[in-house]
């Protein structure tokens, strides 16, 4: 196999290739002691029962004891090594799921939750008994084996029944894995949309959309549950089929094996150990149909996360590069978004030297944030290229290219934890660094006055703080570290007056400090601090220069509509 097509779900699986192999030895020793039970039962017919001695009987009771303690300790010890294992799986393809899954929820893709779900299902599966099954089941021909020792005749019932119950488990996989995959694949999109409407839960509160909302839901999950439904029918009937034919075969063991006795063809013992024998040679396979449903949803989990790890295109990652001086150019970009027809952005070309400010203003959807987003690298421009001192932004390491780059979105979106935690990044916080970060963004005083002051806890998404807190909060995050290049996609448009001073007061000294600073702006008042002014119509550059020459040509069409209006 091509090196480039194995994921890392398959590498993962290849490293656990030695402690499946200890588990598959493990069981060789449990299975071939579960044969206590049976030899049990014919040295008590055989030998204790004929001989009468009292000493035989303790002697065979306390290893047969011993044996069933050996028994209980490995099967303790293997599930142990799976747990152990599983936890590993799900530790060594988190890191590799998470990238791409947030990835994917940058081009507006829905699998890249699940795919974290998917991770702990494989994990779930891996750590539970049924996996037990699988290792138990290559075992089933040496117990025939034993039962065809035993006496041939027993051995062809033996033979009939695992027949007959394999082909009742392969009966139910052709019956149930459509429905379930169809019940999967409308989980996901039910779940999906229970998501998004829990991030608008203040929408749907303030206008009473619940009952649309819950009409959505009941008409996903119904026709999920249709098809669970479905499955679970045919699974039961399934089910029941195997439980009556095994009794079935236990009969006719036990039958046929009175009829052997009776001609002297087999003892007593023979007879109780036959009827044991195949009761644990079938077990696997009764195992595994009562079990289905959760195999064949881990399976499906596996070749999802198989898929979506070697199709999932990662960034390219380039070397480490040095602290950039900030000269930014934007050349030629062409984008559309995903999912979309047309293009966003047509030929957007700008340059900024270093320390220099942009404001980019324009209509409604004429591009502005999505010209952020790429400028930030979120994105990929499908032609063109943006450039930090000469580099590819989308194809800088991330982790360094965050170090010297500040964004704040449109749509703010602060993290579980405390003031501190998010101003830093969710990093190590340097609580020189974080007060700085406040100070210059006008939020100091602010979260001093809060409970805990920086140590104070936000809740999910920012919840206890109010839009404008929010905005400010963000703003420091931008501000943290110091960085070279920071876009403010309208950074005032939650902030009061007193607010947006603190913001030009900020932008002030982020150009003395010879910082870039691109400008998603709205607010005539933003505009007077920047050096340049790009603007923007359905995704085409109309003007760019210094403000002095662009904002005059901006404000005169406004005021001549406002003399013929007058």
């Amino acid at each position: 196999m091509n090196e480039k097509n194995i994921s890392p779900l398959q590498d993962a699986v290849k490293k656990c290739r030695f402690v499946l192999l200890a588990v598959a030895v493990v069981s060789l020793f449990v299975n071939v002691l579960m044969l206590t039970v049976p030899l049990y039962m014919l040295q008590i017919y055989g030998r204790v029962l004929v001989s009468r001695s009292v000493e035989t009987l303790i002697y065979l009771s306390v290893v047969a004891i011993g044996a069933l303690l050996v028994v209980a300790a490995l099967d303790f010890t293997r599930s142990r090594i799976l747990a152990h294992m599983s936890a590993w799986l799900e530790n060594r393809l988190g890191p590799e799921v998470l990238p791409p899954a947030i990835s994917q929820q940058l081009q507006s893709q829905s699998y890249g939750v699940q795919a974290l779900r998917d991770v702990s299902q494989v994990r779930q599966f891996v750590a539970s008994p049924t996996i037990f099954a699988l290792f138990d089941a290559p075992w089933i021909p040496v117990y025939l084996f034993v039962i065809y020792l035993l006496h041939p005749v027993l051995f062809v019932i033996a033979v009939i029944g695992a027949v007959l119950l394999f082909s009742l488990a392969v009966t139910n996989e052709l019956a149930t894995r459509k429905p379930l995959k169809a019940a999967n694949a409308q989980n996901v999109a039910a779940l999906r949309k229970t998501a998004a409407a829990a991030r608008n839960a203040e929408v749907i509160e303030a206008m009473g959309m619940m009952p649309g909302i819950t009409r959505r839901w009941l008409s996903d999950n119904q026709e999920a549950l249709q098809q669970q439904m479905l499955a679970s029918d045919r699974a039961g009937v399934i089910l029941a089929a195997t439980k009556f034919f095994r009794l079935v075969l236990q009969v006719a063991m036990l039958g046929v094996g009175g009829y052997l006795v009776l001609q002297y063809e087999l003892t007593p013992g023979g007879m109780i150990a036959g009827s044991i024998i195949l009761s644990r040679a079938l077990q696997p396979i009764e195992q595994a149909i009562g079990t289905w449903k959760s195999l064949l949803s881990a399976r499906s989990a596996y070749a999802r996360l198989k898929t979506f790890l070697i199709e999932t295109r990662q960034r390219p990652v380039d070397m480490s590069l040095p602290a950039p001086y900030g000269h930014l150019s934007v050349e030629k970009v062409i984008f559309t978004p995903p999912g979309g027809q047309k293009p966003v952005l047509k030929g957007v070309s700008f340059a900024l030297a270093a320390g220099e400010s942009l404001a980019v203003v324009g209509p409604s959807a004429a591009g502005k944030s999505t010209l952020a987003r790429l400028i930030v690298g979120a994105w990929r421009p499908g032609h063109g290229a943006v450039r930090l001192d000469g580099a590819d932004v989308y194809s800088w390491d991330r982790v360094d290219f965050g170090r010297h780059v500040g964004y704040l979105p449109q749509d703010v979106e602060l993290f579980d934890g405390t003031i501190e935690d998010n101003i830093a990044r969710l990093g190590e916080p340097d609580p020189i660094a974080v007060v700085e970060a406040a100070k210059r963004a006008g939020v100091h005083e602010m979260i001093l006055q809060l409970p805990d002051g920086y140590r104070t806890q936000i809740g999910d998404a920012g919840a206890m703080l109010s839009g404008g807190q929010r905005q400010r909060i963000g703003l420091a995050r931008a501000f943290f570290g110091g960085p070279r290049l920071i876009v403010l996609d309208e950074p005032n448009a939650s902030l009061d007056s007193e607010g947006e001073n603190d913001l030009l007061r900020a932008m002030a000294t982020l150009k003395e400090d010879g910082a870039t600073v691109v400008l998603i702006a709205h607010r005539p008042s933003m505009v007077s601090q920047v050096d340049k002014i790009l603007f923007l119509r359905d995704g085409m550059v109309e003007m760019v220069g210094p403000r002095e020459d662009v904002l005059p040509q901006l404000t005169r069409p406004a005021a001549v509509v406002q003399a013929r209006t007058g």
